[in-house]
């Protein structure tokens, strides 16, 4: 079994001093990979060491709807002259997005735009962050005649919601959230969805799956949100494992695992 935590935040301080171990934690647990995203310009060099000091760790850059205030257009235009040089695993632009819940969606716009028409010039997928804002998502990806492939990480809306984005050239990422009873509409969903449209992810530290304290999240939860999975979809292990893999493989490069 090869599994790959297609969003994982493992450059982030909850891991200093214990990496290795995590890994090989992870890797007794199938685990032959991951993906760190970036979210701020000041962490982008911290986010490409991380990776590329581990074997099977590939990275994204972008910029988080969290933190666009903290941002300005040259960071952008920096952005892209970092990625038109394709530097070593850097595999992504993202993460970018919407988030209706922290900060000005209208101010969140522009920038997310932006990473979008980015990543269609360079030929990159893109790693979108959405909290209630769905259709919003969606609408930009279909203006801006998105042909390339993404991921919608940390899904939690409706069935209807995310067929669109499968429409739409999205895989839909499944985290710890479908681990905890109360989150019936996202099982629902994952359930019913496409398997060749979902990859896995933890999000880690964050979006911890059930009895794991909040902010204590790590890769090596991924296989109990494989498990999870496949009790929700009634469907093997093993071939949950090996599609969702392949799923992931597509999103991020055939060749990187």
């Amino acid at each position: 079994m090869k599994l790959v935590d297609a969003h994982c935040h493992f450059d982030f301080p909850r891991f200093d001093g214990c990496r290795l171990s995590e890994l090989d934690a992870a890797s007794s647990n199938g685990i032959v990979g991951l993906v760190i995203p970036g979210v701020r310009r000041p962490d982008w060099g911290r986010v490409r060491d991380t990776a590329l000091a581990h074997s099977g760790l590939y990275y994204c850059l972008g910029i988080h709807p969290w933190f666009v205030g903290a941002h300005s257009t040259g960071d952008l235009e920096s952005l892209e002259q970092i990625l038109s040089t394709r530097p070593e695993r850097c595999v992504a632009v993202g993460e970018c997005g919407l988030d209706r819940l922290r900060g000005d969606l209208k101010a969140q716009h522009p920038w997310f735009e932006a990473q979008v028409d980015l990543a269609s010039r360079l030929k990159f997928p893109l790693i979108i962050h959405s909290v209630k804002a769905h259709d919003e998502i969606h609408a930009v990806l279909r203006r801006k005649g998105w042909a390339g492939s993404a991921l919608v990480h940390g899904f939690s809306g409706s069935y209807q919601q995310a067929t669109k984005l499968v429409d739409q050239g999205c895989f839909i990422g499944v985290g710890g959230v479908i681990t905890h009873a109360r989150a019936r509409k996202t099982r629902d969903t994952v359930a019913r969805l496409p398997l060749e449209s979902l990859v896995l992810e933890t999000d880690a530290p964050d979006m911890a799956p059930e009895g794991v304290d909040a902010g204590a999240n790590s890769p090596v939860y991924l296989r109990r949100i494989l498990e999870c999975l496949s009790e929700i979809r009634g469907e093997p292990l093993d071939y949950l494992a090996s599609v969702v893999f392949s799923n992931t493989r597509r999103l991020y490069g055939q060749s990187l695992w």
